[in-house]
């Protein structure tokens, strides 16, 4: 039972759109990501996702619309619900994200850059 600094944390990788494991709440797990440019159209068929900004300006896609999460702000994606996470203007965001440890990476969706480990950090 330690603090955990999220900047420290950070910069222990630089890997774009690979989540790492900083902490589990129960059966829920803390990742942390960077992220730029857009990510996969995936959805989560049975668990909710919680994305905080730390750093930037996290742009939303859902079908009908696009969310902008601005620095200091959360957004949850509900189960079931399509979504493609990007940023703007090869911005550079920094992510925490709070989701079931079992949640599949991309959801049903296989690509590139689905990852299937989340490193410890």
């Amino acid at each position: 039972m330690k603090p955990i600094n999220l900047k420290q944390k950070h910069s222990q990788f630089s890997k774009q759109w690979h989540p790492h494991q900083i902490a589990t709440v129960d059966n829920m797990q803390v990742l942390l990501a960077k992220v730029q440019g857009e990510f996969v159209w995936h959805a989560h068929e049975n668990e909710d996702e919680l994305f905080q900004v730390l750093k930037g300006t996290l742009y939303m896609k859902f079908r009908d619309r696009t969310e902008v999460v601005k620095e200091g702000e959360i957004i949850v994606v509900p189960k079931g619900v399509e979504h493609c996470p990007a940023t703007l203007n090869n911005e550079e965001v920094h992510l925490l994200l709070f989701e079931k440890l079992d949640t599949a990476h991309t959801g049903a969706v296989k690509h590139e850059l689905t990852q299937t480990n989340y490193p410890k950090i």
